[in-house]
């Protein structure tokens, strides 16, 4: 198992890196090309405001992936079963709904 993991993972690290030089090209552009000063600074408070959001969006998440861990362990469930599943599946769902809560009573 472990084996196929490790060409899964550098795909992904390798996708990532490539967004992420895309991303900052187009940003350097847009500033480069002398746009105003209102669509620079929007486009910076707006990258701000989304990296907050993201914060936000997966600590709700793992934090309801740990209580749904957490149920699992207290029950005292050995073995992997629709169930457990269920109960791990639950909990993200949980977990964005809450975010989706929060995100919303922010504006």
């Amino acid at each position: 198992m472990y084996p196929i993991l490790i060409p899964i993972t550098l795909f992904v690290c390798i996708a990532y890196s490539i967004k992420t030089v895309v991303d900052a090209y187009t940003r350097r552009r847009i500033i480069e090309s002398r746009g105003s000063e209102e669509l620079v600074r929007s486009l910076l408070d707006g990258e701000a405001n989304r990296r907050r959001l993201a914060s936000l969006h997966w600590g709700c998440v793992l934090v309801a992936l740990a209580v749904g861990f957490g149920l699992v362990e207290w029950i005292g469930t050995e073995r992997v079963t629709p169930g457990v599943v269920a109960v791990l599946l639950g909990a993200t769902g949980l977990g964005n709904l809450a975010f989706y809560l929060l995100e919303r009573k922010q504006k």
